[in-house]
């Protein structure tokens, strides 16, 4: 290989090193407080990377924290995913999210922090969950399994009480937190067109432990 070749690749890895460093030392930030007006200065001594490295990557700290929260929900999203595949009813999709995202709260502490620590508008306008869950309402609509009429409603609900449900995790460990998220997907079901008695069982039906 060309040591021309081989000076660009070790050039991009330990650019790409930097980026993650920064983007990590936000999630960071994100989790423990939620507070975004640390200085660029404390980012960069968090990361580990020189002061100037941070506009090689980043126009300002707000594209910074946007790219972080964005990283976490993403991974979030990809997360549920996994554990999901194959589940083609949108009904099962949305009541198995919320339970596997309170599983999440136990496995991926960081993540569920920065959803508590972060607005509403903010993580619904990403990437992660939030997408995820408008295909599964707009399907359920779609193939008539749901009887909502306004898509938009029904987000807000379902990001609502993911966020509700997160909130209870930190302020209250005593909770059952698996049966919290069972009862939270029932109603939501049976809010979305569900009868009483399928969104029970749809809502606590089998759900892999694996997460």
């Amino acid at each position: 290989m060309p040591m021309s070749v081989t000076l660009s690749n070790r050039f991009e890895r330990r650019r790409a090193g930097t980026r993650q460093a920064l983007v990590r030392a936000a999630r960071q930030i994100l989790a423990e407080s939620g507070d975004t007006s640390a200085s660029i200065q404390a980012i960069a001594g968090r990361a580990d990377v020189g002061f100037g490295s941070f506009y090689n990557h980043f126009d300002s700290k707000r594209d910074l924290f946007g790219v972080a929260l964005e990283d976490a929900m993403e991974e979030f999203g990809q997360a549920i995913d996994e554990r999901l595949h194959g589940v083609d009813d949108p009904a099962e999709r949305l009541a198995g999210g919320l339970r596997l995202s309170a599983r999440l709260a136990e496995s991926h502490p960081e993540i569920m922090r920065i959803v508590c620590h972060s607005e509403l508008g903010r993580i619904c306008a990403g990437r992660g969950l939030a997408p995820r869950m408008r295909l599964d309402v707009e399907q359920g609509i779609a193939s008539d399994r749901f009887t909502v009429v306004d898509p938009v409603i029904a987000l807000s609900a379902l990001n609502g009480s993911l966020l509700a449900l997160v909130e209870l995790w930190l302020s209250k460990p005593q909770v059952d937190i698996d049966q919290a998220a069972a009862t939270m997907a029932e109603v939501l079901l049976h809010m979305l067109g569900l009868s009483p008695e399928e969104a029970h069982d749809v809502a606590r039906g089998p759900l892999s432990a694996a997460v």
